[in-house]
């Protein structure tokens, strides 16, 4: 058994891209339950028993490092199964008059009622797991228009390590129902008739990852 305190690097970073492209890589497969751990036991792909032990408020992301041996060019890299989540800025309403603001926010939380979508507030964010496609909660948001909001949709992985751990259980714990990932696609917006992203351009590899999120309007 290997004991993992500590996480190496992120296969998303630069120096690390490099060295992974021609290594093997074995993988640490996690779901939304695993991912809410820093203290947990589990087998990887190949059958190698890791103990990870990391500080408390540490949480692995998709693509993080807990081995690598540069001799036989392999590493242990962490894969996330989380749902996605629809990342929707209130800051845009601090501009707005108090009653125009106060009457979005009424609006907003009828319309996240109305479709019993779980949602979690956090300093002036409010973060909805997808439950079901991704073009169905993009069409309401557009349908409402609501004035001084913005909203994107970001990989569950990027999003848990800015919750505390009962936040990150009642985000990814709470969310029931039909669930299509796309995971693997550009996080943009997208136009309610056809589900077809807008004009975003993609995200650069090297992007801030203290930046929750992807391709904001």
């Amino acid at each position: 058994m290997v004991i993992i305190e500590s996480v190496l690097g992120n296969s998303g970073d630069p120096e690390w891209a490099s060295r992974l492209s021609a290594a093997h890589l074995d993988v640490l497969a996690l779901d939304q339950w695993e991912a809410q751990k820093n203290r947990f036991r589990k087998r990887t792909a190949n059958g190698t028993e890791v103990a990870v032990s990391l500080d408390r408020g540490v949480f692995l992301r998709d693509g993080d490092i807990l081995m690598w041996d540069a001799q036989a060019s392999t590493a242990v890299v962490v894969r996330l199964s989380l749902r996605e989540v629809m990342v929707i800025h209130l800051d845009g309403l601090k501009g707005l008059a108090p009653e125009v603001a106060m009457r979005t926010c009424v609006e907003l939380g009828h319309a996240l009622g109305n479709q019993h979508w779980p949602a979690l507030v956090k300093e002036g964010v409010v973060y909805v797991p997808l439950t079901v496609d991704r073009k169905v909660m993009a069409s309401v948001m557009e349908t409402h228009r609501f004035e001084g909001i913005r909203y994107e949709f970001a990989p569950g992985g990027d999003i848990v390590p800015y919750l505390a751990p009962h936040e990150s259980r009642r985000l990814f714990g709470g969310a029931e129902g039909p669930l299509h990932s796309h995971a693997h696609e550009s996080f943009a917006r997208t136009e309610p008739d056809t589900g077809l992203a807008y004009g975003v351009p993609p995200v650069r590899a090297d992007a801030d990852r203290n930046t929750p999120g992807r391709d904001r309007r």
